[in-house]
């Protein structure tokens, strides 16, 4: 959907895995008494010289993460935060990247957002030393927004409807080339909807074939879920209030092929109630939270090793959820859009004026 709109600094060591649950699950008694010793795990903000806003985040490990973002500005650190270098490619000043997909420390695929060839997506084999332009958008019609990767080598990026069904571009050989999927197995687009660019997860992927699609802006919210990596699709109603330009599923996450949760609401708003939706049969039901978010959220990710416990950030907070979406509780009042856990425990978080952050 059309928008809406080099560092050090010594980091303490993330906990792990079922540490970072545990530890979510169960304020310590200082920090509920208000004791100098607080061990409540928080997001510990990192510097990153820059005032980008970073939409964009792929979390490698504790430390090692990504981050894409406003004026063609990419980022990457390799010592848990403590510096972040400046990777951005040549002559991308102009670009909004809202989204990255990063394998290692090495590499990693970018995706520029924007109507016509400001859409284009750039990969890395050398830690962003040097970029390749590997898909321009030539389609004036075409307006990508996310992108995904299954594995190293197969990925897809989706585009805003075209000709009235959204658009599927294809990898298989890790981003080097591209290519658009036909339309046949994908369901009519509703007037007015679309993706929402907002913090990468508007498309999202689980397993070696399973990827979901979430959408806004028109009567009703859905989620778009595909089992054979974007040929056919099948939709349900996410149940997140819709029916408005700046209304619908703002972002996904999946454990695995059946338990998801979707995040999102009115980015326009104070306060958003029913912000958030579950599932537990690979999105082909929904059903609401029953204690949702305060307000919007436009990101949101599994805890590591946790079958039970996810994070979900937005402008005016983060919220952490220990029963699988169905209740939240806000833990932190900052500001990020897009929030990303890797397999080792490492979370972090990412947003405006440059903020980047690890949770503690």
């Amino acid at each position: 959907m059309r928008p809406m709109g080099k560092t050090r600094r010594l980091i303490a060591p993330v906990l792990c895995g079922a540490a970072v649950t545990a530890a979510l699950a169960a304020p310590s008694a200082q920090a509920t008494a208000g004791g100098h010793g607080d061990r409540t795990p928080r997001w510990v903000s990192t510097t990153t010289g820059t005032d980008a806003r970073f939409r964009g985040l792929a979390a490698v490990g504790r430390d090692t993460a990504w981050a894409a973002g406003t004026g063609g500005t990419v980022l990457r650190t390799t010592d848990a935060g403590r510096h972040w270098r400046d990777v951005s490619p040549d002559g991308a000043a102009g670009l909004e990247f809202r989204d990255i997909e990063a394998f290692d420390r090495r590499r990693a695929v970018a995706l520029a957002i924007g109507e016509g060839e400001a859409s284009r997506v750039f990969r890395t084999e050398d830690g962003g030393a040097t970029w390749t332009e590997s898909f321009r958008n030539t389609d004036a019609r075409a307006f990508y927004d996310c992108l995904t990767f299954f594995d190293s080598r197969h990925g897809l990026a989706m585009s805003d409807p075209v000709d009235g069904k959204f658009r599927i571009l294809s990898t298989s050989d890790g981003g080097r080339n591209w290519r658009v999927l036909p339309d046949r197995g994908m369901p009519a687009a509703q007037p007015g909807e679309a993706g929402f660019a907002a913090s990468g997860q508007c498309l999202v992927s689980s397993g070696g074939k399973d990827v979901w699609l979430a959408t806004g802006g028109a009567a009703s919210s859905r989620v778009l879920h595909s089992a054979d990596r974007g040929l056919t699709w099948k939709e349900a109603g996410a149940r997140i209030p819709a029916g408005d330009p700046a209304r619908g599923v703002f972002g996904l996450a999946f454990r695995d092929r059946t338990h998801g949760i979707a995040v999102g609401g009115d980015y326009r708003a104070e306060e958003s109630p029913d912000a958030a939706s579950v599932t537990g049969d690979g999105g082909r039901s929904w059903r609401d939270a029953a204690t949702p978010p305060p307000a919007y959220r436009s990101g949101v990710a599994w805890l590591p090793g946790s079958r039970s416990s996810a994070l979900a950030v937005g402008p005016t907070g983060t919220d952490v959820t220990r029963d699988g979406g169905r209740t939240w509780r806000t833990v932190d009042t900052g500001s990020y859009d897009t929030v990303d856990c890797a397999p080792d425990g490492g979370c972090w978080a990412a947003g405006e004026k440059g903020r980047i952050a690890r949770l503690r």
